[in-house]
């Protein structure tokens, strides 16, 4: 069995399914804006999770993060901004998920070397 390379990405996929589950639990489920992106996003943001632990790769953790920004920007962007538990739940995970994607690409040399770049002055 592979050795977890990124603990960031289990709760990232775990926030997929909170995100995919919460029109239920925070009382949106009538809001098909709402709720048609909380699920195919969450379902999206476990997809790509999930591929990160099974076939760790830089342009996984982009995804994730490019799932955050939008997370962060959907309510707005689709009308449900003032549905006030759809728009909280979908911008706090989302805000979550960025923080972890760009976390995982800035500390791991394999994604960004460029960052890691020892400069040694002569």
């Amino acid at each position: 069995m592979r050795e977890l390379k990124h603990w960031q990405d289990v709760v990232n996929g775990l926030l997929g399914i909170a995100l995919a589950i919460s029109p239920w639990i925070m009382g949106f489920d009538g809001n098909s804006m709402a709720m048609s992106n909380a699920v195919i996003v969450g379902m999206a943001l476990l997809a790509a999770s999930m591929g990160a632990i099974l076939m760790p790769a830089a342009w996984e953790e982009w995804t994730e993060a490019g799932l955050g920004l939008w997370m962060v920007v959907s309510p707005w962007l689709l009308g449900f901004a003032m549905q006030r538990n759809a728009m909280l739940s979908t911008v706090v995970i989302g805000v979550a998920v960025m923080a972890l994607s760009i976390w995982t690409l800035v500390i791991d040399r394999d994604y960004t070397p460029w960052w890691h770049r020892d400069t040694v002055a002569h």
